[in-house]
C-alpha cells in the first residue's frame, strides 16, 4: 500500500514526507481493527512533528507514517472484537489505550500509561490502511461521511474537550472569548454555542474569519490586528473580564492577554501551541486566574462530538486533497493558507 512517511525532521514542509510503497498492516492482537482509510486530516501538529517539536515529549522511531485524524471503513477485525465488523464506517480516536492502567480505569484516556498515538508514536493514517484497536474506533451514524468527519478525530475532539471544560465554569450571560477562528477555532465556537448560554466573543486577525465566526454563532467579534482586545473586552463586560478564554492560537501575544481579559477566578485554556507563557506569578495571584492546557480529549467526548455532528450542531469546513499532494498541503498550512481543515484521501 502507499503511505506518506517521515524520514527526518525538517523545517522545509515542501519536502516533509515521502510517498512510499509499504506492507499493509496485519492484525496482530485479538482486539485489533484494520481500517481502510477514507480520509485523514492534516493538522498543525503534523507540521510540529515534522519539525521535531515532539521528540522531547513522545518516543518516535523514524521512518514513520504520520496522520492522527482518521476515519474510514473497517476492513478486518481481531477475533475478540464485537463493537464493529467488516464494512462499518468508523472514526478513530488517535490514541490506542490499554484499558487496564489506573488512568484508563479513571476514564482518562489521554493519560494511559501504555498508549500508542497514531502518527506520533506509531504509524498513522496517511496511508491506505490504518491499524488500530477496538477501544479507539467509534461507529459512525448513517449518512455521516468518513472523509468529511475525519478531522474531528483530533481537531474536533481537542476543541470540544477545551470547550467542555470552559462550559463547566460558565453561567448564562457569562462571557467566553474564542481566540482564533481557524481550523480548530471554528469547531470550538460551534461547540460553545451548542452547549452553553454564554456570550461569545470571537477574536481573530482576519476579517473573513470574523465573518465566519458571526455566521457560526459569535455575538461579538474583534479584529485583534486593528483593535485593542483588552479594551474591547472591558467595554463588553463592564470591566469585569471574560470568565473563560479559549485560545486556539497559543502564541506569546495571545497568552499575554490573560491578565488583562480574564475575569477574577477565570481560566485561559491553551489549545493552540508554539508560544510561551511569560506572566509574573503575582499576576496569577492577583487575578486568581489559571492557564489550563488541552491535550486532545477522551473517547467518550469524541462520541459526544459525533452526536453533535449528526444533529447538525457542528459542521466542518474542509477541503480535500490527494495523498500525493501532502507536502503542498503541509506548506500551505505552514503559511496559514488553508481555511478550515485539509483532508487527505488515499489513492
Amino acid at each position: 500500500m502507499q503511505a506518506a512517511r517521515l524520514h527526518e525532521y525538517t523545517d522545509e514542509m515542501s519536502e516533509a514526507l515521502e510517498i512510499e510503497d509499504v506492507d499493509r498492516p496485519e492484525i496482530d492482537q485479538s482486539d485489533g481493527v484494520l481500517v481502510e482509510v477514507e480520509g485523514a486530516g492534516w493538522c498543525q501538529t503534523d507540521n510540529h512533528i515534522v519539525e521535531g517539536m515532539w521528540t522531547e515529549y513522545a518516543p518516535q522511531e523514524l521512518p514513520m507514517t504520520l496522520g492522527h485524524e482518521n476515519a474510514g471503513i473497517v476492513a478486518e477485525t481481531g477475533e475478540e472484537v464485537t463493537l464493529v465488523e467488516e464494512g462499518d464506517p468508523v472514526i478513530c480516536h488517535p490514541v490506542q489505550t490499554c484499558g487496564i492502567c489506573r488512568p484508563c480505569r479513571l476514564g482518562e484516556d489521554m493519560y494511559c500509561e501504555n498508549s500508542a498515538f497514531n502518527g506520533l508514536t506509531t504509524d498513522g493514517g496517511f496511508a491506505e490502511y490504518l491499524q488500530t484497536n477496538e477501544r479507539a474506533v467509534i461507529p459512525l451514524p448513517d449518512g455521516v461521511d468518513p472523509t468529511e468527519i475525519a478531522p474531528h478525530a483530533d481537531a474536533g475532539i481537542t476543541a470540544y474537550h477545551a470547550v467542555k471544560k470552559a462550559v463547566r465554569e460558565l453561567n448564562p450571560g457569562d462571557t467566553c472569548v474564542v481566540i482564533g477562528v481557524g481550523g480548530l477555532g471554528h469547531i470550538g465556537l460551534q461547540c460553545l454555542d451548542a452547549t452553553s448560554a454564554a456570550t461569545i466573543v470571537a477574536a481573530d486577525i482576519k476579517d473573513e474569519a470574523l465573518e465566519l465566526a458571526t455566521e457560526l454563532g459569535a455575538h461579538h467579534t474583534v479584529n485583534s490586528a486593528d483593535e485593542d482586545v483588552p479594551s474591547v473586552i472591558a467595554d463588553l463586560t463592564d470591566d469585569e473580564g471574560a470568565q473563560q478564554v479559549v485560545d486556539f492560537v497559543g502564541r506569546d501575544e495571545t497568552t499575554a492577554l490573560a491578565p488583562e481579559i480574564v475575569a477574577a477566578g477565570g481560566d485561559h485554556h491553551i489549545v493552540g501551541y508554539g508560544g510561551h507563557v511569560h506572566e509574573p506569578s503575582q499576576a496569577l495571584v492577583n487575578g486568581e486566574f489559571a492557564f489550563r492546557g488541552t491535550l486532545v480529549g477522551k473517547y467518550a467526548e469524541l462520541q459526544e462530538l459525533v452526536t453533535l455532528v449528526d444533529r447538525g450542531d457542528v459542521e466542518l469546513r474542509t477541503e480535500t486533497h490527494d495523498l500525493a499532494d501532502i507536502n503542498t498541503v503541509a506548506e500551505r498550512l505552514e503559511h496559514n493558507e488553508i481555511e478550515g481543515r485539509a483532508v487527505l484521501t488515499p489513492p
